[in-house]
């Protein structure tokens, strides 16, 4: 699928992406908020050849371009010439689960103990104290993802043969731009250069090990199909973000509205997820840390993707995404 003029609006003076022309290369690029392109490798004198290249060194280049951004004399071109991909193409993925209040308080709800007849009121009481406790007491809960999932915003996902419940899962995405490890949770937005629009879509047959339940989950499989990560399709950056904590996401199935909340429902922000992953991991720029996603999974609403469906995702000031599902031709 290309981008419709529209889509390219997001909050700031401007955007990172690597896009590419007919036939040729990819490459990074500045997008204005009226979906107009400049090309940054002549721009930045070719030194940064990759969106990654600019995040390493971005406390220098993020002024420049911002100038770039306001200098109307420079040649642009309009974003529908282009081919969209992935913004980035990370290092490392961190990503994190369980981590808005709502989506949890629903999950422990709908997993009722053998013999727990007490109301549901009652029972959502419960999970609501237990969300409160983990928030002051407890740790985020991150687990490594691939690289090699990654795929661009309106690409099309296919879907494998194996997987028997494939699922979505819009998050907001922090990507680094300086190296962080065992950062404080106040230092922790210092080292987030921007962010971006993530759909970690999760086959929810194989969370689980059949033949090993005693493991616990399987994310390589469940998680990790190529294309299983729609991503972008820009790059935000920070300084354009007035409150991370404080953005809408939202995702459409076909036009029908699944999941519609705001990142306030978060357990743990941006900061104490990136924090807690600087704790034992090193994050490189370009990296992602992926915070979670909110109620209205298709588990919820018992419909999970098959072929032929369109996923609409947005998150307030990002853009939007759009990526239509494929099922994989068996051989």
């Amino acid at each position: 699928m290309k981008p419709e003029a529209a889509s390219a609006l997001f909050a700031g003076p401007f955007a990172l992406a690597t896009l590419s022309a007919p036939e040729g290369p990819a490459f990074p690029a500045l997008v204005t908020p009226d979906a107009q392109v400049l090309d940054l490798r002549p721009a930045l004198g070719g030194t940064v050849p990759t969106v990654r290249g600019i995040l390493e060194a971005w406390d220098s280049v993020a002024p420049r371009l911002a100038v770039l951004a306001g200098d109307r004399s420079l040649v642009r071109r309009p974003l529908t010439e282009f081919r969209v991909h992935a913004p980035v193409e990370p290092l490392q993925v961190f990503q994190s689960g369980a981590n808005y209040r709502q989506h949890v308080i629903d999950l422990h709800v709908a997993h009722r103990a053998p013999g727990d007849e007490r109301p549901e009121a009652q029972r959502r009481a419960e999970a609501a104290e237990i969300m409160d406790r983990r928030a002051a007491e407890d740790l985020p809960y991150v687990f490594i993802g691939l690289p090699s999932a990654v795929t661009g915003a309106y690409d099309d996902v296919v879907l494998p043969a194996w997987a028997e419940k494939p699922d979505w899962e819009l998050e907001l995405a922090a990507v680094i731009g300086r190296p962080a490890h065992r950062v404080s949770v106040a230092q922790a937005l210092e080292h987030v250069a921007g962010y971006t629009i993530a759909n970690d879509l999760t086959d929810r047959a194989t969370v689980f090990r059949r033949d090993m339940p005693q493991i616990g989950t399987d994310w390589l499989r469940s998680k990790n199909a190529p294309g299983f990560t729609p991503l972008g399709p820009w790059i935000v950056p920070a300084s354009s973000v007035a409150d991370p904590g404080d953005l809408r996401l939202t995702l459409k199935l076909n036009g029908e509205t699944m999941q519609d909340e705001s990142t306030r429902d978060m357990i743990f922000g941006v900061a104490r997820v990136v924090s807690h992953a600087s704790q034992t991991a090193r994050l490189l720029p370009g990296d992602l840390v992926l915070t979670g996603s909110p109620a209205g999974n298709g588990m919820h609403w018992g419909r999970l993707l098959r072929d032929g469906d369109v996923m609409d995702a947005s998150i307030t000031g990002l853009g939007a995404q759009r990526t239509r599902c494929v099922t994989e031709v068996s051989r």
